[in-house]
């Protein structure tokens, strides 16, 4: 055999032989020491290939669904769609893909892609209603909020009494005026409630009780619990998860006129992403035929009957009260009344608490007691619709009656929004 550098003749018959071979192998020769060299490198490649696939830290390695849960990327909300994609539930359990740039549709009327390549999607049972599509649903006060945000205003309660879960839940719709409903309520002296929407119920679910609790303002014995997100009333799992944590929980649903909730909604998009396409375009699958599409959320959100009826299998309807979004603004002492009484509160928010701005077009708390000027809500309500065509909203009106009259038949209540059309 070769001789190679640094190598120790052992003895035995031959000039600088290796070692002899082992016991069990008579007559067979050992691998060189190239061979063995060569070996022990590919071990040690295939070992860290298989670290990294595992989870390891090297580069290119493959991370686990469970990693990619434990550590979105940042500004990534857990379980949110991709921009411009509605994600079914099986996909958001997975490592997020890349959404392919939207194209403009060559067929505006195809069920599957509406036009200017916004995705359309069946969607899946069991899958959250999302606020229009994972790309423009964001709204400072109606959307989901960070940790340290809930964090910080959980910690801006008073020292004293202990943090508790809701009894009461304002769980829809949005633009519906949950927010004025919940402004209007926090001026009671007996209810704390969180500012910011905790979505417990539809993205933090797996965070929880206790941290849930803990979003939660201290309240003394004898104060109620409360906290709002209109998602929850499209959200097919809330109604099973609230049921769990407390089956006498109240629920709150402000309803508001489906049509002009769904122009409310593009609206709200509409200054945020003002490439959209219209509301015209959004509203049908084929306009010519007049078929609404009832995926497009902002369509969806207000089938008002179809949502209920999930609700009704977990809670009696003794426990949901239904506000009116419209007399809220016209008369907003009057339907305070009807929630104070629900609660079980003393009615102490009446008109006194409230100031009708002309500019905006609906009431601003004020103190009673308090000379100081009202207090309105932020610059993203009270915009100005736009312009939508007459024959669309008629279009509308005509296939959300049949779902309105049901609606009024679960709820016993005759929300006349149909009268209100017809009036216009």
């Amino acid at each position: 055999g070769a001789r190679y550098p640094g190598a120790v003749p052992a003895p035995g018959p031959g000039p600088g032989a290796l070692s002899p071979p082992p016991r069990g192998g008579r007559g067979s020769k050992g691998p060189p020491a190239r061979k063995l060299l060569c070996m022990c490198s590919l071990s040690l490649c295939l070992t860290y290939l298989c670290y990294s696939l595992m989870g390891g830290t090297g580069p290119g390695a493959l991370r686990s669904p469970a990693g990619l849960r434990g550590s979105p990327a940042p500004g990534a909300l857990r379980g949110s769609p991709a921009p411009g994609a509605l994600r079914s539930p099986a996909a958001l359990r997975g490592s997020p893909a890349t959404p392919a740039p939207p194209t403009r549709a060559s067929n505006a009327s195809s069920p599957a892609v509406s036009a200017a390549g916004w995705l359309r999607t069946a969607l899946a049972p069991g899958e959250v209603i999302a606020a229009q599509s994972g790309a423009f649903e964001r709204d400072p006060q109606e959307s989901s909020t960070t940790d340290e945000e809930l964090s910080r205003a959980g910690s801006t309660t008073p020292d004293y009494g202990e943090k508790r879960l809701p009894q009461a839940l304002i769980i829809g719709v949005k633009k519906g005026g949950t927010r004025a409903l919940l402004e209007a309520i926090r001026a009671h002296p007996d209810v704390r409630a969180v500012g910011t929407e905790p979505h417990f119920f539809d993205r933090n679910y797996e965070k929880g009780l206790e941290w849930y609790r803990n979003v939660m303002p201290k309240t003394l014995d004898g104060q109620i619990t409360m906290e709002k997100t209109p998602s929850y009333f499209v959200t097919n799992e809330a109604p099973k998860r609230i049921h769990s944590m407390a089956k006498d929980t109240k629920l709150i649903v402000v309803v508001r006129n489906p049509v002009t909730r769904a122009i409310s909604d593009y609206t709200q998009t509409l200054s945020k992403k003002p490439e959209i396409p219209t509301f015209e375009i959004l509203a049908f699958k084929n306009r010519t035929l007049g078929l609404i599409d009832a995926s497009w959320s902002a369509i969806r959100i207000g089938i008002y009957a179809l949502h209920l009826e999930n609700w009704l299998q977990y809670f009696p309807l003794s426990q949901i009260l239904f506000v009116s979004g419209e007399r809220l603004i016209i008369d907003p002492a009057g339907e305070m009344a009807k929630v104070q009484d629900f609660l079980g509160l003393k009615r102490i928010v009446t008109e006194k608490h409230f100031y009708f701005n002309k500019t905006k077009g609906f009431p601003c708390l004020k103190k009673p007691e308090d000379s100081s000027a009202p207090r309105c809500l932020g610059k993203s309500k009270g915009r100005t619709h736009p312009q939508i065509d007459p024959d669309v909203i008629h279009r509308l009106r005509k296939f959300y009656k049949p779902f309105n009259v049901m609606f009024y038949q679960m709820t016993g209540q005759d929300f006349q929004w149909e009268q209100e059309e017809s009036e216009k």
